[in-house]
C-alpha cells in the first residue's frame, strides 16, 4: 500500500478527512458515492468485518507500525496518509482518537421489508437529531438483541462520524435502513407497533400483553417534543416506563435501552 507523507493541509486527497462536511461525504445526489469517515482502530476493524469498503486511511506516523499496522495489512492498495500529529489535528479539527481515521463507502440503503423478514423486535427512531443519542441507541440494540433499526428521514444520520464512535461499531452490526411515511406503516410488514411516551392512556412496559406480541416495532421518539400525537394514536400500544422521584422521563438513549431489555424476545 502507498505510504503518502503530507506536509500541508492541501493536499490532494486528504480532502476527504477535514474540509468535506457530513452532508457532503453523505452525497445525497449519488449515494452510492457516499463515504463516511470511521475512527479509532477498533471501529475500523469491526467495519471491515462487516464488509464495509475502505477508501482511504489518515494516521499519525507514530501509529503506522502501531495500533494501525493491522488496519495497514488489511487496506490493499489504498492510500495510507500519514504526518505530525499536530498538522493532523489541524486538518480534521480534533485529536485522532488512537491516531487512525478511514475514509469507506456507504453501502447502497436496503427497503424496510428486506431487512425486517424475519424479524421479531426492531427499532424506529423518530426525529433524533442527536449523534450521541444515536450511536448509544446503536449500541443498546445490538447487545439488547434488536433485529433492526429503522429512522425517519429528519433523524441523525448513523454514520455520522461521532455517532459511529460512540456505538463502538455497533453500528455496523445491526441492520439499518430509512423509512418514509408513519412508522405505524410497519403494520403492513406484521409487526405491533409501540410507541414510548408518557399519555393517559399508555400501559407499563412491563404489561404482559405487551411483552408476549411475537413481532413488536418499538418506537422511539425526542427528547423536547416527543413522538407526534398521530403516532403516538395511531400505535397498537403506548407504553411508559414506571419511575420513582417524581422522574418523568429519561434521555432517549437511556430509555431505549430499557425498552429494548424489558421487551426482548425470551429465546
Amino acid at each position: 500500500m502507498p505510504i503518502i507523507e503530507i506536509n500541508s493541509l492541501s493536499h490532494p486527497g486528504v480532502e476527504i478527512f477535514g474540509s468535506l462536511t457530513e452532508a457532503q461525504l453523505r452525497n445525497r445526489l449519488n449515494p452510492d458515492q457516499g463515504l463516511f469517515i470511521a475512527e479509532s482502530p477498533k471501529v475500523i476493524n469491526v467495519a471491515l468485518d462487516a464488509g464495509y469498503e475502505l477508501v482511504s486511511l489518515l494516521c499519525e506516523r507514530k501509529h503506522i507500525d502501531g495500533d494501525a499496522a493491522a488496519i495497514i495489512e488489511r487496506c490493499g492498495d489504498i492510500p495510507v496518509y500519514t504526518g505530525e500529529r499536530k498538522l493532523l489535528a489541524s486538518l480534521t479539527g480534533y485529536t485522532l482518537t488512537r491516531g487512525v481515521l478511514c475514509a469507506m463507502r456507504r453501502k447502497p440503503s436496503l427497503p424496510a421489508s428486506e431487512i425486517c423478514g424475519d424479524a421479531k423486535r426492531v427499532v424506529v427512531i423518530d426525529a433524533v437529531t442527536d449523534t450521541t443519542n444515536i450511536g448509544a441507541i446503536f449500541r443498546s440494540a445490538a447487545a439488547l438483541g434488536i433485529d433492526a433499526v429503522l429512522l425517519t428521514r429528519d433523524s441523525c444520520d448513523p454514520l455520522n462520524r461521532r455517532a459511529v464512535r460512540v456505538s463502538m461499531g455497533s453500528i455496523f452490526l445491526v441492520p439499518w435502513t430509512w423509512i418514509d411515511g408513519s412508522p405505524n406503516d410497519l403494520r403492513q410488514l406484521g409487526f405491533k407497533t409501540v410507541a414510548m411516551a408518557l399519555s393517559d392512556n399508555s400501559v407499563s412496559i412491563d404489561d404482559e400483553t405487551l411483552c408476549n406480541e411475537p413481532r413488536l416495532a418499538i418506537i422511539m421518539g425526542t427528547e423536547g417534543d416527543g413522538l407526534p400525537h398521530s403516532t403516538i394514536n395511531g400505535a397498537d400500544y403506548v407504553a411508559r416506563i414506571p419511575m420513582s422521584y417524581n422522574v418523568d422521563s429519561l434521555n432517549v438513549a437511556a430509555a431505549a435501552a430499557v425498552a429494548f431489555w424489558q421487551l426482548r424476545i425470551n429465546k
